[in-house]
Order: structure tokens, then C-alpha cells, then sequence
């Protein structure tokens, strides 16, 4: 494969060029909060392996990077401790048991939770989380489910659950260009609640789609109106603190990988103790009951965390998410914070300012142009100078060649998406008509010609190890495609 003209891929080359050293030298100067000294320190010691590799990582929304050290702790754990599946009372079993119930506390500890207040649930993902609540909440006719339009498919799947109890589903819309809630509607809706019945509003913290942070204080606002508040936090807590003693949601979802890329595979749902009482699960699995019975045809579920949480849990990665905690306490949430923001304005700016040469933009944003409640990550499409797309599929082997990782598509967040892209109901309701199932390539060609955008998009993203280098190189990938046609 060739490498696009006018692309550094390696960053030796890049430190000597006048022309990076300038744009350095102007970053430092306009973003004085940004220590790059700290961060290059973080990155040597931690991250090396991107540097040594010619990695662009710009996929922290997707999932998280692992530091060195997590690795050489969790391994060092292991090599001193025999652990034993913790539903027993043998010494490895105990041994388990303890630095679960010690990861629990760290949890706990890390969102500021009081423990009386709030209980920690173990599961496969944030996925696995928004699924323990959609199948246990107590949905009737009379009850309602409301969610916004800027949702993960895994809130928008929970739809199924209320819709087959009776209960009623409302979609409260996202306003174009930055696809923030619409903030009257949601009011109306909110007002529709019985709070005599089961209602639960959903919505993310922080989009997925377009980086757009939600305001947390609709969190007190929906529950004085008789509404269970599920807050989708997965894409939030990577890049900023939630306080669960300032906020106090009655579900909460994420994925421990999306905050520091190790262990996979473990998420979980923080619930207020209150609100999991009226939780009623479909089933019952090994671990989370007190007793069975084949002839006796009962159980008696657990009325602690372990009611929830299915069969055995992960306890020997379970100390992995303690210690990638502790990292990330080290390096501070807030720097993160502050971090993310420098990179994301930078960006920004950079990219709306290329322009062809006849004038026309060559980036389409979708979601807000500045980082004021919004997060690191940036949706775009590509023009031409004539207006034409060019497609997402194109933009993304091309960055590929170059070694620089993003992601593209719907990211999960049809609403969001839809509505960035001017879908209506009578666009979409032909693709659900059909029996037979429908491949996203089928659905990329019915829509083709019914809207100017394409169906997806470019997602960059920046976290935890990004530096200038990173987001200054996305910018010279981008300005490739200046003054050439689709």
C-alpha cells in the first residue's frame, strides 16, 4: 500500500520537521493548561508501545489503552496467589472473595458512592449491565419507557422489553446541528409519568456518536416527576468524574475497558440499593440464589449484588480493575479531563479550517464546533471541492496505510445518527417492512440518493495517552484529501 503525500508516519522524522516544532510551539503557547512534559513522561514509561510501533490511536471511544504497569501488576498477583471460584469457603475460594469484595469498595471509592446508598454489580460489559436492568424492571401498561433519540443500541434494545409488558416508549429528539436533547420536549414527556407506576428514563452522559454531554441534572429533575433514571455513563467516565455523592442516578452502566483498556470482558451496573428492590429477574442462575429446588419447583434469589450477577464472576481478572483504578488515580481525572479537552479544541479548530481551493469545506461536524459540554470525540464526514462524499470506507483504509486508527459507521447510536443525517420515519420505514433480514450494505443502498450524507461517518476520538503528535498527524491525513475529488 502507499502512504498518502504529505502524511509523517514516523515520528522521528515528525520531531525534526520545522513545521511541526511550529505547530508545537503555538499549541503550547494557546493551551497553557496542556503539560506536555507529564504527558510525554506518561506516555515513555506506559504507552511506549505506540511510539515504537508508528500507532495514531484515536479510537478511545471504541475502548481504552492499557498501561504497562497494570499488566506487570495483575500479572505479579497472580504469580503469588492461588485463587478458586468464590462460591465456597475453601482458602482459595476466600481468597477470591476477598479482592472481588475489596474491587467492589474500589468502585465504590472511585465514583465517590456511599456504600449504603449504592451497590456494585459485576457484569460481562455496560451491554450486560443495561440488559440486567431492561429484562428486571417492572414494566406494565401504565408504565413508561422514555429514552432520547442519542442512545447505544444496548439502551435502545431494552425498547423490546418494555414494549412486550405493555408499557408505553417515547423517543424525546436531539436537535441538529449539535444534537443536543431537545430540552422543552423532554419537559413535556418527563410531565406524562403516573408516578403511581413503573417509569424509567435512559439516556448516556456523554454521546457516543457526537461527543455531546447531557446535563446530569436531569437525573433530579426526572425523579421528582416519578421517574427511575437509568444513566448510560460508558462513554462519560473515561475523561471526567462522576460523582455519585453530587449525582445520584438510580441505574448506572459501564464498561471498566473503555476507562483503561484492561481487563476486557468486565463491566458493571451500579444501581442504587433503593431502586434494585424493585428489580424482578425472569430467571434464576447458579450464584445468585440462596436455595433451589427440582421437587419442591422454588428458589430464593440473593437479595444482595449476587442476585444479579449470573453463574461464577470473573474473579481472576476482577483485581485487574482495582489496579487499572488506582492508574488512573495516579494520573488524575482530572489532567485526563483537561488533557482531552486542549486535544479536542485543537482538532477542532484545525479541521473546520480546511477549506479547498475554491472555497468549500472539506469537513462536515456533526455535533458541537467548540468543547463547551462536550467530550473528545469528533464525528465528521469528508467533501469535495464539488460536494460530493467521499466515503467512509475510502477515509478509512486510507488511514489505515498510515497506521492511524479510528472507526467509522453508525457507532451503535442510530437516533443520533439519523437525525445528524436528515433520515425521517418515511426514509427508514421501507427497510422494516421487508421479512426477509436486511445486511447493513442492503440498508446503505436503499438509503443511497434519499439524503446527501452517507449513512455513516468518521469517528476520531482522544483519551488517556493522546498526544499533539497524534492529533497534529490526523490533521495532515485530512488535508490529503484537500482539492481531490470523490
Amino acid at each position: 500500500m502507499t502512504v498518502p503525500d504529505g502524511v509523517l508516519v514516523d515520528l522521528q522524522v515528525l520531531q525534526r520537521d520545522p513545521q511541526y516544532q511550529e505547530a508545537l510551539a503555538a499549541f503550547e503557547r494557546d493551551y497553557p493548561a496542556f503539560d506536555v512534559v507529564s504527558l510525554e513522561q506518561l506516555r515513555a514509561i506506559e504507552y511506549s508501545r505506540l511510539d515504537a510501533q508508528g500507532h495514531v490511536y484515536l479510537d478511545y471511544t471504541g475502548g481504552g489503552l492499557y498501561a504497562e504497569s497494570q499488566l506487570a501488576e495483575h500479572q505479579a498477583l497472580l504469580r503469588t496467589h492461588v485463587l478458586g471460584n468464590p462460591h465456597s469457603n475453601n482458602p482459595t475460594s476466600l481468597a477470591a472473595t476477598r479482592l472481588a469484595e475489596e474491587t467492589r469498595a474500589r468502585v465504590l471509592e472511585f465514583f465517590n458512592a456511599d456504600p449504603a446508598e449504592y451497590a456494585v454489580i459485576f457484569t460481562q460489559n455496560a451491554s450486560g449491565a443495561l440488559k440486567l436492568v431492561g429484562e428486571s424492571y417492572p414494566f406494565q401498561p401504565g408504565g413508561h419507557y422514555l429514552l432520547t433519540f442519542d442512545n447505544h443500541n444496548s439502551v435502545n434494545g431494552i425498547r423490546e422489553f418494555a414494549r412486550a409488558k405493555g408499557a408505553t416508549l417515547t423517543y424525546a429528539p436531539v436537535l441538529p446541528p449539535e444534537l443536543r436533547i431537545d430540552a422543552t420536549r423532554l419537559e413535556e414527556y418527563l410531565a406524562q409519568a403516573n408516578p403511581a407506576m413503573p417509569n424509567l428514563f435512559a439516556y448516556p452522559a456523554q454521546s457516543n456518536f457526537s461527543g455531546v454531554q447531557h446535563d446530569l441534572e436531569w437525573i433530579a429533575r426526572a425523579q421528582a416527576r416519578g421517574w427511575d433514571v437509568l444513566l448510560d455513563a460508558a462513554a462519560f467516565v473515561p475523561t471526567n468524574r462522576l460523582d455519585l455523592r453530587q449525582w445520584h442516578p438510580d441505574f448506572i452502566s459501564l464498561s471498566f475497558y473503555k476507562i483503561f483498556g484492561y481487563p476486557t470482558g468486565v463491566g458493571a451496573l451500579i444501581a442504587r440499593r433503593e431502586a434494585l428492590r424493585k428489580l424482578r429477574r425472569p430467571w434464576f442462575a447458579g450464584g445468585t440464589i440462596t436455595i433451589a429446588s427440582v421437587q419442591g419447583d422454588g428458589y430464593y434469589l440473593r437479595d444482595d449484588e449476587g442476585g444479579f450477577e449470573d453463574g461464577t464472576i470473573d474473579y481472576v481478572n476482577l483485581p485487574a480493575v482495582q489496579i487499572g483504578l488506582r492508574h488512573i488515580a495516579r494520573v488524575g481525572v482530572e489532567t485526563i479531563h483537561t488533557r482531552v479537552l486542549c486535544l479536542t479544541d485543537w482538532l477542532l479548530r484545525h479541521l473546520l479550517a480546511l477549506h479547498h481551493s475554491n472555497g468549500k469545506p472539506l469537513i462536515h461536524l456533526y455535533g458541537p464546533a467548540d468543547t463547551v459540554k462536550r467530550g473528545g470525540t469528533i464525528t465528521i464526514n469528508f467533501y469535495d471541492p464539488d460536494g460530493r462524499l467521499f466515503d467512509y470506507r475510502q477515509v478509512e483504509a486510507e488511514a489505515n496505510q498510515v497506521n492511524i486508527s479510528l472507526r467509522t459507521g453508525c457507532f451503535c447510536n442510530p437516533g443520533a445518527g439519523e437525525k445528524a443525517h436528515g433520515l425521517t420515519a418515511e426514509d427508514l420505514a421501507e427497510c422494516f417492512r421487508r421479512e426477509e433480514r436486511m445486511t447493513f450494505e442492503d440498508f446503505i443502498r436503499v438509503m443511497s440518493g434519499k439524503v446527501k450524507d452517507a449513512v455513516g461517518a468518521v469517528r476520531v476520538s482522544v483519551g488517556i495517552a493522546t498526544n499533539f503528535a497524534d492529533v497534529y498527524r490526523f490533521v495532515r491525513f485530512a488535508e490529503t484529501f484537500l482539492d481531490r475529488r470523490a
